[in-house]
């Protein structure tokens, strides 16, 4: 490994000088397409279910996508680290534009749905080898700058997705959704193509090759897993009763197939999710705290649109505003953390962060009822303040503590983690705040029937109360995940992260 650092160096130099600011606008294109296919679509529902129809099942239409996404990431960073980024992201990208076309192209809601999966496929690659690339391309006092950027993007997808998916579906059609992606994705692939250039790998003394061998077997038992049991968080609660009978097969197949990941990567000569990602203090660190954090922003991203339309009675757009606010100072918070951590550490920044986090998150129970838009607007702008010198530190920690050689398998593993904690979430929360309607109501209702009722105007106010509850219920859960995430950094990570020079 140490031999093949020079040759690494100088083959990057390239990129590094006059070639980089292509590849990062590249970079930018890319996760643009990731960031705002997760929101695009959901204005645009209603117009598909009028063509296409399939009701029922149209949340597999986000479902499916998310899976696709959360159970490839461990394979695509192991094969960035095998095979380098550059073929990796380009395969993935190739694959999210088929499926863009593929969707574009639907006939029905079943095959709409197949082909969000080939999206979800290829939208793994990009969300894990960006962020790998990202901290190839910069030195780690540099690093900052370029997350910050790839943050604005996913702000600017967040505000700008909604509105642009209704704008397509009312004036254009619904299939230009996906076909948008179409010219973006060509662009961002012909920069990567273009100035995209990775160093020549070497054998190592007494190798008569750098042939790779890949784990298809842990490959595909770490896909066969996560897509059983990330299917029983998805589906429980909402299909089918907890405990009903799906509910225990599928939790009890993913348990078995859990021991066969073990088993099958403990023999595996470079296995797809390494020991050395949970026995190295500082990764095991971030992965559980960032997976702390998926958890707690269900609570925002899923319940305060709810909680704004039929608590304080805004329309959707405003309701929506409510929400978006915190990706405003999400990204200036995490450009400014540099400043920060260079004086107290990665690990205190992070702890600063998810600290202040706990306490907005802790303070929405007692908002007024039923209280003015700038109350929750407010909160969220400071949580999206605190995040942001939550999450980029960790990020950026613990990339500088692995070679390039196990940067991938780093971040994907820290990536996965994280949408795990917000499948995870989203299956928790969902059965507090129907836990605590039926509670306060007295019968078996549910948040979704709730709102519908609110909707159509016929709900007493006994029934906004009950929401108002069962939200303040959804925040303080969200408040613990937040202070689970403070005590694993205070008590597991290392005071210094141990940065590797450059």
């Amino acid at each position: 490994m140490g031999d093949t650092r020079p040759a690494i160096r100088a083959a990057a130099e390239p990129t590094a000088t006059g070639r980089r600011g292509a590849v990062v606008a590249a970079l930018m294109l890319a996760m643009a397409l990731a960031a705002i296919d997760s929101t695009i679509v959901s204005t645009a529902i209603p117009q598909i279910v009028g063509d296409l129809g399939g009701f029922s099942v149209f949340s597999w239409l986000f479902s499916g996508y998310l899976l696709a996404v959360t159970v490839t990431l461990p394979l695509y960073g192991k094969l960035s680290d095998t095979f380098g980024r550059k073929p990796v992201l380009i395969a993935g990208a190739a694959l999210f534009l088929l499926g863009s076309l593929l969707c574009a192209l639907a006939w029905n809601m079943g095959a709409l749905i197949a082909f969000r999966i080939v999206q979800g496929l290829g939208g793994g690659a990009l969300q894990g080898t960006v962020q790998t690339l990202a901290a190839d391309l910069y030195p780690l006092k540099d690093r900052p700058k370029i997350q910050s950027k790839l943050s604005t993007v996913w702000a600017v997808s967040a505000v700008a997705g909604p509105g642009v998916g209704g704008v397509l579906a009312a004036y254009a059609d619904w299939r230009w959704i996906f076909l948008v992606n179409l010219p973006i994705g060509a662009v961002a692939l012909w920069l990567i193509v273009r100035y995209l250039h990775e160093p020549e790998r070497e054998a190592a003394p007494g190798q008569a090759s750098t042939r790779a061998r890949v784990d298809w077997a842990g490959a595909l038992a770490v896909f066969a897993c996560g897509g059983v049991l990330l299917t029983a968080l998805v589906q429980g609660g909402v299909a089918w009763p907890w405990l009903s009978g799906p509910s225990i097969a599928l939790f009890g197949t993913g348990l078995a197939l859990a021991a066969v990941v073990v088993l099958v990567e403990r023999r595996a000569a470079e296995p797809i999710i390494p020991g050395w990602v949970w026995r190295r203090r500082t990764i095991a660190a971030v992965n559980l705290a960032l997976g702390a954090l998926g958890l707690l922003m269900v609570a925002p991203t899923v319940f305060l649109p709810t909680y704004a339309q039929s608590v304080l009675g805004l329309a959707p757009v405003a309701a929506g505003f409510v929400l978006s606010v915190w990706t405003l100072s999400w990204p200036v918070s995490a450009a400014f953390s540099q400043h920060v951590y260079r004086r107290i550490g990665f690990r205190n920044t992070a702890m600063l962060g998810i600290g202040t986090a706990a306490l907005i998150l802790f303070a929405f129970p007692f908002l007024p009822y039923p209280g003015e838009a700038w109350q929750p607007a407010l909160l969220m702008l400071l949580l999206g303040a605190a995040l942001g010198l939550f999450q980029l530190p960790l990020l950026v920690g613990v990339q500088s503590t692995v070679e390039w050689s196990e940067r991938g398998t780093t971040t994907a593993s820290v990536l996965f983690c994280r949408q795990t904690g917000q499948t995870a979430g989203a299956a928790i929360f969902g059965a507090v705040a129907n836990g605590v309607l039926a509670a306060r109501l007295g019968g078996a209702s549910d948040l979704d029937s709730v709102t519908g009722a609110l909707d159509a105007g016929t709900a007493p106010e006994a029934t906004r109360r009950a929401i108002a509850d069962a939200v303040h219920a959804v925040y303080l859960g969200a408040a613990c995940a937040a202070a689970v995430a403070f005590v694993v950094l205070l008590v597991l990570a290392p005071r210094r992260f141990p940065v590797l020079k450059e």
